[in-house]
């Protein structure tokens, strides 16, 4: 059932017999469409006014009553401008007008018109029921308009008020059924909107912890090597220079991934535009060498017959536990040895594991600082990778990183 009318729905149904009921703001203002109809409706009760008015004057009624009656029906016909407004009130006046005035009729019916579209059962069936029985009544104090019985006038009455109700249900149900399909446009386009928005943060959540694994990565690199020259000041020319170079190097390409992360962030990526290239497992020998030329200590033992053949996804994520390990490993574990141990086939799953030992007092290395957060970072990414990883130390006083990848065949 439709209530007051809201910009909305007028929108959704223009010219309509949407009703203007006020609000905190005031009446809801009639359309062009609305003036339209409510002029073709008036101009109809009105001609049917003037041509029942006629009618009488020739059929020798009453001069006096005819004139009283058709004051009536103009009036009544008037009143139709605020239907919109008040629709029951209206229509309960017009009724009730209707009970002397044969010239009322057109705007009666327009009236409960109006009351069938926009008001509840109840009202309906009282304004309804209200015409009947006006009807009947009109036949008893105006006999001169009725030549038949009353039982007849009974029955026009009931077959009009019909028509009108069922004229009326018709006209409702296509208007909801049109609001409804216009309703299920806007829900379907928002909930389209929402599934765009949480792919496009569910995409620069991905970025984010790409570029975490990338920049815990490379800025450990450099206050490695930062650290290694603020404790061998008296180190060869030579040794410095490379270790200066090596910190150039990191930091140069820190930014650079670092930039472009937060152009990510800060603009929608355009559809076509190009993923960065991401890391395989075929990459991981030179992520070792890497660690190596830092002056880490790490043995590399992979059991796959070709890393190039590891799936691209698979491998990625293999990659970036990896370097996630070495990553901690020189944070916590500053000199001692790293082991990197790969294996698996395809059906059966790759095994990630990054094996050190456990550190044991203050460590002679500088101090690196961490968020603490990448570990649950790489749960979560072997998690949805349909994975599982395990850390922690191993009875053999050993901390173990340790993951399993689906490999499909």
């Amino acid at each position: 059932m439709v209530g007051a009318a809201t910009p909305e729905y007028r929108a959704l149904l223009p010219g309509s017999l949407v009703e203007s009921a006020p609000d905190a703001a005031g009446p809801v203002r009639r359309t062009a469409r609305d003036w339209f109809v409510d002029t073709v409706f008036f101009l109809f009760a009105l001609l049917l006014a003037v041509s029942l008015a006629a009618y009488s004057y020739e059929s020798g009624i009453d001069e006096g009553r005819t004139t009283l009656d058709l004051a009536m029906g103009v009036l009544c016909c008037f009143g139709l401008w605020l239907r919109r407004r008040w629709p029951v009130g209206v229509a309960v006046v017009v009724t009730a007008a209707g009970l002397y005035s044969a010239t009322s009729l057109g705007a009666a019916v327009v009236a409960f018109f109006t009351v069938v579209v926009h008001r509840r059962a109840a009202a309906v069936a009282l304004v309804g029921l209200f015409g009947v029985v006006g009807g009947v009544v009109f036949a008893v104090l105006r006999p001169e308009w009725s030549t038949s019985p009353l039982w007849t006038d009974m029955i026009w009455s009931v077959v009009v008020t019909a028509l009108i109700l069922g004229w009326g249900l018709v006209v409702r149900a296509r208007r909801q059924l049109v609001f409804s399909l216009r309703d299920r446009a806007h829900r379907a386009e928002a909930e389209q909107q929402l599934r765009v928005a949480q792919a496009r943060q569910a995409e620069r959540a991905r970025i984010a912890r790409e570029m975490h694994d990338v920049l815990a990565h490379r800025i450990s690199l450099l206050s490695l090597h930062a650290g290694a020259l603020e404790f061998r000041p008296d180190a060869p020319p030579e040794e410095v220079a490379r270790a200066a170079g090596v910190i150039r190097d990191s930091a140069h390409q820190a930014l650079q991934e670092l930039r472009e992360v937060i152009g990510v962030l800060r603009e929608d990526p355009a559809e076509d535009a190009p993923d960065r290239p991401q890391p395989t497992l075929a990459d991981l020998p030179a992520l070792i060498d890497e660690s190596r030329a830092a002056g880490m200590r790490v043995r590399l033992d992979h059991q796959v017959a070709d890393l190039a053949e590891v799936p691209a996804a698979v491998g990625r994520n293999a990659y970036r536990i990896v370097q996630e390990g070495l990553t901690n490993a020189r944070k916590h574990a500053y000199g001692s040895t790293v082991d990197v141990i790969v294996a698996g086939a395809a059906g059966g799953g790759l095994s990630v594991e990054v094996r050190n030992p456990w550190p044991v007092g203050v460590p002679v290395g500088p101090e690196i600082p961490g968020t603490g957060t990448g570990l649950v970072g790489l749960t979560e990414r072997a998690t949805l990778a349909g994975g599982r990883l395990e850390h922690g130390r191993t009875p053999s006083g050993d901390f173990r990183l340790w993951a399993w990848l689906p490999w499909p065949v």
